[in-house]
């Protein structure tokens, strides 16, 4: 990573030349960086992070950003100038971002595919095809992305396909197999040798799904199914083996919704499944807490009212409704992805203000007091992989 903001700023220098000899002139917008003051920050080995910019539906403006902790740099639309033979840049619709190992995994769900970068360089090493591709995790020399779309499995009465979990072997990048789960299946997790699928349902409205998928990674089927709550989508597992998943409800009279499953762990069987009764539309752990923002619609105001708050993730229960302390969530417009440093336990916020503008990430001491904050990111800034020196 310690050479990724040299290797930017030659690589901007010379732009012009690069831009004319590959692509059309004036077809992409180079990387530009800015200096972050109190930014830099070397803590349990990270160096930095990528942020990746949703950008909006078929747009065709998916961003990668890189943030320099060691010198407090922050980089826009890094991909671009890094890959500039790569046609259409980085896709459309970023929708989640992991790193494993050396590399760094960009799902891409309008392009119907996986980027595969190295983490240190930026450089592109290939792409996954998947259609309408969702999320993506790893255990072994495997990476399993979760889609909408199955193809082996014919419409039902509805005219819906069940979707699928894809398997890719990471040392080919070739599919090497396919399991069908529910209806829109969204985040995933492992936990020992079962792959945990949250289904949405959401093209099913009102009948939403309500399950989650239990894949067992030996056989690569599907063994079991959990019903949870409706309409689920972000799922984790803490470090008790713990599930937390969330449900976003129906929208109108179900509110969303964030719920705890604990496995037996002999059987792997629902031991305890219970809701806090609170709104969740994303988490992130530290230590023994949880960390999540909401968003509700407020009828009296209407507003959206976004909430900042904390669970202790052993007694499951919650702590406060606001771990920003100084008040500054004021300024958070539209909170749009959450992440927490997972050496310093720094929170950072991302901010896609009115979905048509540039977003903003803010970055937070874990007390809960604004630290720094971008002058810019890219378009709907969404998604945090860090990445180690």
């Amino acid at each position: 990573m310690k050479h990724l903001y040299r290797n930017l700023l030659l690589l901007c220098i010379l732009s012009l030349g690069l831009f004319s000899s590959c692509q059309e002139p004036d077809a992409i917008v180079p990387a530009d960086s800015e200096e972050i003051a109190n930014s830099q920050q070397v803590s349990g080995g990270i160096a930095g992070f990528y942020l990746l910019n949703e950008g909006n539906f078929q747009a065709n403006n998916s961003s990668l950003d890189y943030m320099n902790l060691v010198n407090g740099t922050y980089t826009r639309n890094i991909y671009a100038t890094v890959n500039p033979n790569v046609v259409k840049e980085l896709g459309d619709t970023g929708n989640d971002l992991q790193a494993y190992g050396s590399r760094l995994y960009a799902v891409l769900n309008s392009s119907n595919k996986v980027e595969v970068l190295n983490a240190q360089s930026g450089k592109r090493i290939g792409q996954v095809d998947i259609p309408n591709c969702r999320y993506i995790c790893f255990k072994g020399d495997n990476a399993y992305v979760s889609s909408y779309v199955s193809t082996s499995e014919t419409r039902d009465a509805q005219g819906q396909v069940r979707g699928a979990v894809y398997r890719v072997n990471l040392n080919t990048l070739a599919i090497t197999g396919q399991v069908v789960v529910g209806y829109q299946p969204e985040e995933m997790v492992i936990k020992g040798e079962k792959l945990y699928v949250a289904n949405s349902g959401g093209y099913m409205k009102p009948n939403y799904e309500r399950t989650i998928s239990v894949i067992d990674l030996k056989s690569f089927t599907e063994v079991d199914k959990i019903e949870v709550g409706m309409n689920l989508h972000r799922l984790r597992v803490d470090h008790n083996g713990r599930l937390w998943v969330t449900s976003r409800g129906n929208y109108i009279n179900v509110p969303s919704n964030l719920y705890y499953i604990d496995l037996d762990p002999a059987t792997q069987k629902v031991a305890k499944l219970d809701s806090l009764n609170i709104p969740c539309a994303e988490m992130a752990f530290y230590g023994d807490k949880l960390y999540y923002y909401s968003s509700v619609w407020d009828s009296a105001t209407n507003k959206m009212k976004t909430g900042f708050g904390l669970v202790d993730i052993n007694a499951a229960k919650p702590l406060t409704e606001s771990f920003i302390t100084d008040g500054t969530d004021a300024n958070i417009q539209t909170a749009y992805g959450l992440a927490i440093h997972p050496a310093s336990g720094d929170i950072y916020i991302m901010d896609a203000k009115d979905f048509v503008s540039s977003g903003t990430l803010y970055c937070y001491t874990p007390d809960g007091k604004l630290k720094w904050q971008t002058g810019r990111t890219g378009m709907l800034p969404a998604h945090i992989a860090f990445v180690k020196q």
